[in-house]
This record gives structure tokens, sequence and C-alpha cells, in this order.
């Protein structure tokens, strides 16, 4: 039996057992949970709900599960959050979490299977989003539906508590965490980050090449990022190593640090995007499968540093779910690379259109 297999005998076993006291909803809301299993972008998509909870619930202790890696991120609890670690393949850190204190209400985002570990943590009252299978709702007590009309992601699950809207994102309202000393560049410096969590997202590595040479024409420096394992295609888009490579070197606080110091953030529609926005970096997307406007700023980021690129409308960026969930309004791909040969989206992408995009956040001397 593996770790997975554990994890989910421990969930289901837990919230079983405790389904026939966990219904009764506390009249305030004084222990909050988010409970989902998300990517590092989508987790910090999540900011405008945790910031609503927190102006609406200043004395409440609000909990966010997160991926062991992400968590560091919250170190300094931005708006009052502590991020617990949660992977389904860690049964050990599955049973801390079980441990933990009963919670007033839990917010479950995306899958809607989450709300049997918020009920295993003895959620008294669990809220997620409508249009899930049958088996994910058992103990879900409230569903809300997405949005309507175009919406940001983000500004859609804040729509899961209820209240006032929490103050636009500004410059300071998270704290960077502590990250262990590496070399920076010389500033000022321009990140190119090249990785993306599919090959249905990577721009042409010579459009890099081109997009590098015209950004230090300008005076910037360069500073490669990708993940681990992505090494490769920073070589394929600096084959003669002209600037330095952070690919795979650094941990989530060292490349916040990294974002924090730069002049310049271009990436693919990618969770590094997300965390440029996070810790205020000017950013430039480029989105390809991806949509701009569920992965845009909104209203609670209109206040940050961003540019979205993109050809819309794209003639294959036509599949209308998101989490599973179909959705009249939405465009976007999420096809592997064994349905799509190539990324037609991102090839049509243009240095010309980027470098635009940068000059409206830098200037037009840039």
């Amino acid at each position: 039996m593996g770790e997975r297999f554990n994890t989910r005998a421990l969930v289901v076993s837990h919230a079983l057992a405790g389904s026939f006291s966990r219904r009764a909803r506390h009249a305030g809301a004084e222990r909050i949970l988010v409970a989902h299993n998300l990517l590092l972008g989508d987790t910090l998509m999540l900011t405008p709900l945790l910031a609503k909870l927190h102006a609406n619930h200043r004395d409440a202790a609000i909990t966010l599960l997160a991926a062991p890696a992400i968590v560091p991120l919250y170190q300094r609890r931005p708006y009052g959050v502590e991020a617990l670690p949660f992977s389904p393949s860690d049964s050990a850190a599955t049973r801390a979490l079980l441990a933990q204190a009963p919670f007033d209400i839990a917010y479950v985002v995306g899958d809607n299977r989450y709300s049997w570990l918020a009920a295993a943590m003895r959620a008294r009252h669990i809220v997620a989003h409508s249009g899930d299978r049958w088996a994910k709702d058992v103990f879900v007590d409230e569903h809300r539906d997405y949005a309507a009309k175009p919406a940001a992601w983000g500004d859609m699950v804040a729509e899961l508590a209820e209240g006032m809207p929490a103050p636009p994102y500004a410059r300071g309202d998270w704290s960077a965490p502590d990250a262990q000393p590496f070399e920076l560049p010389k500033k000022p410096y321009a990140v190119l980050h090249v990785g993306a969590s599919t090959p249905l997202k990577h721009w042409l590595p010579q459009r890099w090449r081109d997009l590098a040479a015209r950004l230090e024409a300008r005076g910037l420096g360069i500073a490669w990022s990708a993940g681990p394992g992505e090494k490769s295609i920073v070589n394929e888009c600096d084959p003669g190593q002209r600037h330095p490579s952070f690919a795979g070197r650094l941990t989530l606080p060292q490349l916040w640090r990294l974002l924090d110091n730069a002049a310049l953030l271009v990436s693919p529609d990618t969770g590094v995007a997300h965390l440029g926005r996070v810790a205020f970096t000017p950013t430039v997307t480029l989105f390809g499968p991806g949509s701009a406007v569920i992965c845009g700023n909104g209203e609670f980021w209109r206040g940050t540093p961003w540019r979205a690129v993109t050809v819309d409308p794209f003639e294959c960026r036509d599949q209308q779910v998101l989490f599973r969930r179909r959705i009249e309004w939405v465009r976007r791909c999420g096809r592997t690379p064994s349905e799509c040969a190539e990324p037609r989206c991102m090839h049509a992408i243009g240095v010309e259109a980027v470098m635009q995009a940068v000059q409206g956040l830098l200037g037009p001397e840039l």
C-alpha cells in the first residue's frame, strides 16, 4: 500500500467517524480552514479569499493548507494566515492535520474531494463551489456558483466567503519570507522565466534569445529562471551561457528575493508569474493555452504592475471547463501534449508584442 492510499484511508475514516457531529455550525468563525491541493500559481491566487476572510474576521485564526514547498512563503503570516503542509503522498503530514482543533468553517477550493479532508479535520460547516461530482460533495453544506460573467479566478474564489471585499493588494501587504543568501545579479536586471508546468506553455527559444538581446541593449542584465529539471530549456535559450542561470537552484523564498530585486519579470502563465505579482515585480505574462481573464489581475490585484500578452481569440483556445466545471464564458485550453502537437498559441506571440508590454510597464525609453 502506498502513501496516497494511506492518506486516503485516514481522511475517509476520520470524515465518516465525525459525520454525525460536524453539522452543527458555530455561531461565530473563530477558526477558519482553506482546504485544497493546488500548485503554486493557483495557491497564490487564493490570496483575495484570504484577505477577505481576514478583513471580515479580524480575530479569527485562518489556516491554509499548502504543498510543503509553498509553506515557507507564508512565514510572516500574511493576512494573519498560518500555512500548514499537506501532500496526498505524505500520510504523516495528514495525521498532523487531523490532530488540529476543530474548525468553525472551511472553504474548499478547486477539487471538492478535499471537502472530505475538511470534514476529517472536524470542520463544522463546509463551503465549496457547485458543479463537482456528487461523491465529492457528501460533506459540503453550502455551494456557491462560479461567476456568470468573465472574472479573475481569485475574485471568484473570494466570493465563497460572505462579507465585504478586501482592499486591493498593495506593496507591503505580504512581507517577504527569510531566504538563504545567494549571489544576486547586478542591478538593474530582468528575470526571464522560461519553464512551465507543460511544454504547451513554452515559448520558442529563439524568441527568448531575441527578447534577451533587446532588453540587454536597453541596459538590463538578464537572469534566466526555470524549475528543477528545466536546465535544458535555459541551455536552448542561451547556448553560449552568456547570462547567469538560476534554473533549479532556488527555493521559493530565494526566488521571491530574486524577483523582489528585479526590474522586470517575463514569464509564461505559470506559478512564477503569480509570485512576481505577490512580490510587486513589474511582470509580463505570456498566455498561450491559458486565459488572461481568469489568471489576470481582476479587482484584487488591479494595483500591481502587470501586463498580459496573448493572441485572443485563438481558434483552439475553445474549452469551457474550469476545475471540471463547465462555464459558458470561459475560453481556455487544457489539452495535453499528446492531444496537441505544438503550442501554436504560444508560437503566435511575437517579441515585438512582448516589448510593447515591457515598455508599457517600464516606460518608452526601455
